[in-house]
């Protein structure tokens, strides 16, 4: 595999060079490079680029879902990039970052959402792959458990064709579990543990370019979520991301709260939560961290003045990215020791480490 060092000295990425805004830098990386430094206080972190690299012969497309097991494996869900001699799109690692293996190749192309729950003693890997429309459930290894198609099951997809492009999923700890047909018909999907269909979360909201104000309930690519257990009760917390929001649903469906800042939050990705804080990727150029009642607290590697609108410097290499900031976060996990680690939605791929501070 190649090294870190082989890797970033290839791209020529200027770590070393000065960057905007509150990033700054400070001791040397294994590279020689100087590593900068996001968010403040008790939410301050280190930031390693590239932490993750694919094993030779696999080249990353988009970086798009992230997982950790119990033990400590950290799952990689990406498209595989074209130039790639290999067509696996799941790779594998240890919790320090070594390469495992890699399982997939049938999600080349689609591979997205990654989420991970335990069921009972064993733990499994639901994959929602866009380009197959599917949900697949599998076995650490990658061994197929079952897989979902279209959802006839649910009446406003059986009573005529309508687009279904599952993007995440989320679990809530009666067994149920939630779909979010993020890039399809903006609706999220209800199951029970029998894989029992129970009904919808929301309904679909106007397009925002329609010039129309989405009222509560209504969803717009509904690209991630997550089930809160945080409060006296769980709670569906649903990234609305066309309409720039997060809303937040008891688990049979009634809205209870909307939340927009969009000072502070643009485009909401996905969720993860450790302790009382929240994790949110944000499409439009940094990872937020929330509280309790899902305000931003924190806005860590924020590259929006540099980057301008969102997206537009995916087709960038390496050597010209904002050391120290993002570009596109699509996903964000907290790591067991308390790090944190994002995936980029960039044609060339990005596994980015922040490094807790003490």
């Amino acid at each position: 595999m190649t090294t870190r060092r082989q890797f970033l000295a290839q791209s020529t990425l200027a770590l070393g060079a000065a960057a905007a805004g509150p990033t700054l830098l400070r001791a040397a990386d294994k590279a020689g490079s100087r590593l900068p430094i996001t968010g403040s206080g008790a939410h301050t972190y280190e930031v390693v680029h590239d932490w993750l690299l694919p094993p030779a012969g696999l080249v990353w497309g988009d970086t798009h879902g992230l997982a950790q097991d119990a033990n400590g494996f950290i799952y990689v869900a990406h498209t595989v990039g074209k130039s790639s001699m290999r067509p696996e799109a799941v790779a594998v690692y240890d919790a320090q970052g070594k390469f495992v293996r890699t399982f997939g190749s049938e999600y080349r192309g689609g591979a997205h959402g990654l989420d991970i729950r335990r069921e009972g003693n064993t733990e499994y890997l639901y994959h929602c792959d866009t380009n197959r429309s599917c949900t697949v459930k599998t076995t650490l290894a990658g061994e197929i458990v079952w897989t979902k198609f279209y959802p006839t099951e649910d009446p406003a997809y059986a009573a005529a064709p309508i687009n279904y492009i599952p993007t995440n999923c989320a679990f809530a700890p009666d067994g149920s579990y939630f779909v979010a047909d993020g890039y399809g018909s903006h609706r999220i999907l209800r199951y029970d543990a029998n894989n029992r269909f129970l009904g919808e979360i929301g309904q679909p909201g106007p397009n925002p370019t329609e010039g129309v104000e989405a009222a509560d309930g209504l969803l717009r690519s509904p690209h991630g979520l997550c089930v809160d257990t945080r409060g006296a009760q769980p709670v569906v917390v649903v990234a609305d991301r066309s309409h720039q929001r997060v809303q937040v649903f008891s688990l049979d469906g009634k809205h209870l709260r909307t939340v927009k800042d969009t000072e502070k939050l643009r485009l909401p990705c996905h969720f993860d939560v450790k302790g009382d804080l929240m994790l949110c990727p944000d499409l439009d150029s940094q990872v937020c961290l929330m509280d309790r009642d899902w305000r931003v607290i924190a806005q860590l590697g924020d590259g929006k003045a540099n980057n301008g609108r969102y997206g537009s410097r995916r087709s960038q290499r390496r050597d010209q990215f904002t050391p120290g900031e993002f570009i596109c976060p699509h996903d964000a996990i907290f790591l067991h020791n308390g790090d944190i680690l994002v995936a980029e939605w960039l044609p060339i791929g990005r596994l980015t480490l922040l490094r807790k501070l003490s």
